[in-house]
Order: C-alpha cells, then structure tokens, then sequence
C-alpha cells in the first residue's frame, strides 16, 4: 500500500482496489489492520496501535483515505466528514454520452439485507438524501469521463446515483446490468481535502488510477482548481480554463510542475473560460505565435448576453482603442484605433437573455465584450461593458463566455462545457 502523506495526526493512503477498508467475512487483508500493522513496525509501538477510522470507500474502489493517529485528530476529522466540510473528488468511466455538468439530488434507500442501495421517492421509510455533481472531461465512441464531487456520504451513493441518471459506472458488477464480468470497476478517489486536525490548514492529498483510457485528462486531474485537460502530444498542451484563472499566471505555474517547459502563445480574460494553448517547445511556440498572428485559427465562443439581439446572424466590424486595461469604441481614422471583426449567431432565445455562437475574425483585448456590448447586447456578467443592475439581478458577477471551439495547425479541440440559459 502506497503511503501518501503521515505526521503524527494522520495517515493517508491510497487503499487498494478490491480491498476491504475494515475486515468482513471473508477475512481478507483489510487497509485498516494493514495500516496498524504498518505504524507498529515502523515506530516500534508495544500493544495494539490506534488508528481512527473516520471515512470509508467501497470494496471495489480505490484511491485516498485518510486514518487519525489520535482520538483527539479522529474526532475533528469526523465532525469534518459529518458536516461535509471535508471535499471529496472522484474520477468515473460511465457508459454514455453524459451531459456536459449535472448536480444530481435523489434519496437513498440502503437494503441491509442485501447491502445495495436504491433510489426512492422522497420521505420513504428509512431513506437519505444524496447530492452529488460532475461534469464531463472527455468522451470517446461509448464512455465518458466524469469528474464527480461528493457533497453527501451514502452507501454506494455515486454508483447508484450515476446509474439512476442512464450513466451506469463502467465494471460496476452490482449497479452496471451491461458490466462484463472480471471487468474492474472504472470509480476511483481521486482527491480528499481537509483541515488538519491541529495545524488547521487545509491539506489536499492526490491519487490517480492507472487507466489507458483518458489518460491525458487522468494526468492532469490534481490541477482541478484551475483546469482540466483536453489534449497532449509532445508539442503542445490543450487545456480547458476555469473562471476566474489568469493564463500566464496561476494557470501556467500549476501546469508547469507537470510538464515544463510551457510556452503561453495566446490569452482569455481571466473571467472568460474554455480553451488555451500552450507549446512544449519553442519551434512549436513560433509556429502557434504565426498562426494566432496572421489569424490562421478559427476560435468559436459561446456567449449569453442581455435581451435579444436584432438579427439572428450578423457580421460586425468596429474600431477601438484601448483606454486603460480596457477597450473603448472610437472612429477608425482616430490614433491607436484597431480593426474588431466577428461574426454571430443566435442559438437559443428566452427573451430575457439570449445563447450566441460567436466566430472571432481578430483577435483583440475584450473584443466579444466590447462588439456585444456596442451592439446592444452586452454578456451576462460583464460589470465593465455591461449592466451591473442586470447582472446583479441575474445573480451572475462573472461573464458567461466560453472559448468553445479551437482549430489550430491542422487539429481541432472542444471544449465540454455548456453555457446555458
């Protein structure tokens, strides 16, 4: 067993798959009387050895735990798994074509008999209720790749949760009907949070399954908090950004301590998510600096904006200069005036805000922004060329736009996240 992290609070270890946490009937190796059999060897401790048990994976599943070596640390841990303070992520192969992001709210009911677990109405006899999210990191002919965060602790919750949702857990031998049989299960912890239970900083501890399938985004999954991502070869690094994650800042010194060197050759708002590209290498870096400089590129983005605009489609040419860190419209002929052209598309209407597909022709600051915002029509969320009452209103403080759709050097990337209504 893997030894993750140890002081003399805590144990954490990347349990084994199909190995029991605690011991049951068959009496197999259990992580539990492993992990005391480990302290007592190593610090020569005389007796039987404490080690609080303070949260559980199933059998089948592996990846991090974390074990209390005091009743004083067992206790702290406990609370934060009980109140949910304590953030748990899993990595899960499903069959299917899944949505691009789900929060998912059912009720669970645990046959004691049976130990399986089953969604059922709400109020039933005995049942819990059971939260979860994910979203979709890749998908290939027939599986998808799901990152799964835990906002409840039930029994079997993901499994059941998953398959109840049409997107059954690959292997999956009790909740998968079309599982093959030998197959292992495709479910793995693959990141645990807490505070420490006296130091009281927040801690995150990393364990990665070793899956042919999606490797490239299994790689990259400890980077969450800024990206996850989308393409690797020995060239370049496709990454799909979070909100709220500057590019040649915190976004590149987290990839960096997985591939280094990295090249930044273009940028998004940090308010603006979806797709970046990096070079591993300076002859692929000039190549990418001449695409994105002559525009031989086709960069799709999705924006939701106020109101509806005029036209269903339109091409749009305008003329700025930059005023500060900002862009501001002015005459073409007028000093440090630059060219601004894109093209849109509505894609879907409530009258209040509208869905767009927007094809940039230039690449420049704030472009989408300012163009929309000109036209009447600013995003949702943009406080700067917008309306912060409306945005306010709409609860929405970031704007909604995503770099959806990129074509560079021959090779086209999407991203899967959806802006909707």
């Amino acid at each position: 067993m893997q030894i993750l992290y140890e002081d003399n609070h805590l144990l954490v270890v990347e349990k084994p798959i199909n190995m029991p946490v605690q011991e049951d009937a068959t009496h197999d190796e259990d992580v539990l009387s492993w992990c005391k059999r480990y302290i007592k060897q190593k610090y020569g401790k005389a007796g039987e050895v404490y080690l609080g048990l303070v949260h559980r994976l199933d059998r089948p599943v592996g990846g991090v735990m974390v074990f209390a070596r005091t009743s004083k640390a067992a206790a702290r841990l406990t609370e934060q798994f009980r109140s949910h303070k304590a953030k748990k992520r899993y990595v899960a192969v499903v069959n299917g074509e899944s949505k691009s992001s789900d929060t998912l709210e059912d009720w669970l009911y645990k046959d004691e008999n049976t130990h399986s677990s089953s969604v059922v109405p709400q109020g039933s006899e005995g049942a819990k209720e059971a939260r979860l999210s994910y979203r979709t990191l890749a998908r290939s002919d027939s599986h998808s790749l799901l990152d799964v965060e835990l906002f409840t602790g039930r029994s079997h919750q993901i499994r059941v949760q998953l398959s109840h949702s049409g997107y059954p857990i690959v292997g999956d031998q009790r909740y998968n009907p079309c599982a093959k049989g030998g197959t292992q299960i495709r479910l793995w912890a693959y990141a645990l949070t807490i505070m420490h239970p006296t130091l009281n900083e927040p801690m995150t501890f990393y364990s990665l399954p070793n899956w042919d399938e999606f490797e490239t985004q299994i790689k990259y999954l400890p980077a969450f908090p800024v990206c996850f991502a989308v393409y690797e070869d020995d060239d370049i690094l496709v990454v799909d950004k979070n909100k709220g994650v500057e590019v040649t800042e915190e976004l590149l010194c987290q990839l960096s301590t997985f591939t280094s060197p990295l090249y930044p050759v273009h940028r998004l708002d940090a308010n603006t998510e979806g797709l970046v590209v990096f070079a591993k290498n300076e002859r692929t870096k000039d190549a990418l600096d001449k695409a994105f400089f002559e525009h031989q590129t086709d960069k799709i983005y999705h924006a939701i904006v106020l109101g509806t605009p005029s036209r269903d489609e339109a091409r749009l040419v305008d003329y700025a200069r930059k005023e500060g860190d900002g862009m501001i419209l002015c005459g073409k002929d007028d000093s440090g005036a630059v060219r601004m052209e894109l093209k849109y598309r509505v894609v879907d209407t409530n009258g209040d805000l509208s869905k767009l597909e927007v094809t940039l022709l230039t690449g420049r600051t704030h472009q989408i922004r300012v163009q929309l915002s000109a036209m009447g029509n600013p995003v949702l969320g943009d406080d700067r060329y917008g309306s912060y009452a409306k945005n306010k209103a709409h609860k929405c403080r970031t704007q909604a736009l995503l770099a959806k759709r990129l074509t560079v050097l021959g090779k086209t990337f999407f991203s899967q996240k959806e802006l909707t209504l």
